[in-house]
């Protein structure tokens, strides 16, 4: 079974960044497209940005110009580099596959005012 382990959160300021970290178990992450995805309490979990095995992002317009994700393969990493971080970013944050497979259980993020 595939698993996810997404690290790098914590408590910031309104206006601080963080780099999260996704690996995986086996080459998951790095042979196939990835995903970010935020989730808030009460809510469905959110596409924030994609990567393809090539390379190429697509980021959602929400976090557009703030957010980039990036990927190492030699690590099998996958990264999501959060800047201008604003409070309504706080959540839970899930790395997965694209096609999604089993959720791990996400890193929190919480942004002060």
């Amino acid at each position: 079974q595939v698993q996810l382990v997404e690290s790098g959160g914590g408590l910031v300021q309104a206006g601080g960044s963080l780099r999260l970290s996704c690996t995986t178990s086996g080459e998951i992450a790095s042979t196939n497209d990835m995903g970010w995805y935020r989730q808030v309490p009460g809510k469905q979990r959110a596409f924030l940005a994609r990567i393809s095995r090539s390379g190429f992002t697509v980021h959602d317009a929400s976090v557009k110009g703030r957010f980039t994700i990036s990927r190492d393969n030699a690590k099998n990493t996958v990264y999501l580099l959060m800047n201008s971080l604003k409070p309504e970013d706080t959540a839970v944050y899930f790395c997965n596959t694209i096609p999604n497979r089993t959720w791990g259980q996400g890193t929190q993020v919480t942004v002060s005012s």
